[in-house]
């Protein structure tokens, strides 16, 4: 049974590769959903999928890529509505 996040991610994590990570790591997961830079700086995560592809979504999040720095995140865990058919970049 497939699972939904969302993700709000602060620090510095626009224009260091976040979201084309995330992408990565989704399609190589089975996650779908979407990622998306946000006026304030911030990035949101929608994913949708298995519970432990989830969990290894967070587990990168809290990271992010090389040259960012996550200073927050919020999670919160939702029921899936299965309206993704792929991950996007927004």
């Amino acid at each position: 049974m497939n699972k939904r996040i969302e993700i709000k991610i602060r620090g510095i994590v626009q224009g260091v590769l976040f979201r084309q990570g995330t992408k990565s790591l989704a399609d190589k997961h089975g996650i779908v959903g979407f990622a998306r830079n946000e006026k304030d700086e911030t990035v949101t995560i929608v994913a949708e999928g298995k519970e432990e592809a989830l969990d290894e979504l967070i587990r990168f999040v809290r990271m992010g890529p090389q040259h960012a720095q996550v200073e927050n995140i919020d999670v919160t865990k939702e029921r899936a509505t299965d309206s993704f058919e792929h991950f996007n970049i927004f």
